[in-house]
Parts: structure tokens; C-alpha cells; sequence
């Protein structure tokens, strides 16, 4: 199981932070403290598994950020480096090339995809298609919900 999925920028500073295990405010916190520098000390050569007290930290670098998950120590190492090249393929396909920015200005959107794509820390979803249509589908809905508060808001007479 998948305890927490953060993205990490390469100066350290969280930009999702995703738990499906209880941990309080304080525990993320210092949770986010002790794995940055770990991380974020490693020389690129080296594999990116990293044993952390009862945890199985899996890690991946796209550009300059880091996708953390802390799993269980008997899962599947390779199969968790799949699902977060999976989150990647599919932040790309809907941001077009992703970015750090995309994921500061829309995070609700990395949360969305990310809801999609994981429940309760396991996989849901493993088609990017059907993670797409169901992003899609959210999209129209925001869409009508804004068009139908316009043409609301037209209706009502000021005062």
C-alpha cells in the first residue's frame, strides 16, 4: 500500500503532498523534514529505493521535481516506479509538457488526476485513457456550472 505521494522540488520545497495513511499535521511535517534531505542528497547514480524506518521510499526525477512514495516494505518497487510514471504520462498529456508551475497554479487538477489514478493508496485506474475521459468529463462539468452561474447572475435584475 502507498502511505503518501509527495512532489518535491529540487530546493526541497513540497508541491503535493497526497496521504492515504493517518498521520497528523505535525507528523506530515516532520515526515516532509526528514525525507527531503534524504533524497535530495542522493547522487543520481544510485537506485531509487531508499529504506526509511518501517517504510519503502520509491522515488522518481523528472525535471526538477520528485515524485516521493512511501510504501509498505513488501511491495513492489518496480510496480510503484510504474504508477508514477503513469501520473506523470498523464499530468503530460492533460497539462501538455508539465511543469512545476502547472502544478503550483492548477494543483487542484494534480489532485484530481492523482484521485483518479489512486484510492486508498492502490491503484484504481490503470488506463491513461479512461483517467483522461474521466478528467474530461470533470472539465465540461466545471464548464456548465460556470456558463450556468453566468446566465444565472444575467437573469437576476440589479438592484
Amino acid at each position: 500500500m502507498i502511505h503518501f505521494v509527495i512532489l518535491m522540488s529540487r530546493q526541497g520545497k513540497v508541491r503535493l503532498a497526497k496521504w492515504y495513511s493517518t498521520y497528523n499535521q505535525k507528523e506530515r511535517a516532520k515526515v516532509c523534514k526528514e525525507i527531503t534531505p534524504l533524497i535530495l542528497a542522493r547522487p543520481l547514480k544510485l537506485c531509487n529505493f531508499l529504506d526509511w524506518k518501517n517504510l519503502k521510499l520509491i522515488y522518481k526525477r523528472y525535471a526538477s521535481l520528485y515524485f516521493i512514495c512511501g510504501t509498505d516494505v513488501t511491495d513492489n518497487e518496480l510496480l510503484v516506479l510504474e504508477i508514477i510514471h503513469e501520473y506523470v504520462e498523464v499530468l503530460d498529456r492533460y497539462f501538455g509538457n508539465v511543469c512545476e508551475l502547472d502544478l503550483i497554479f492548477n494543483f487542484h487538477k494534480a489532485y484530481y488526476i492523482l484521485d483518479e489514478l489512486l484510492l486508498a493508496g492502490e491503484l484504481q485506474e490503470p488506463s491513461k485513457r479512461a483517467i483522461s475521459r474521466a478528467i474530461e468529463v470533470q472539465d465540461q462539468m466545471v464548464e456548465a456550472a460556470k456558463t450556468g452561474q453566468d446566465s444565472e447572475a444575467q437573469a437576476q435584475p440589479s438592484r
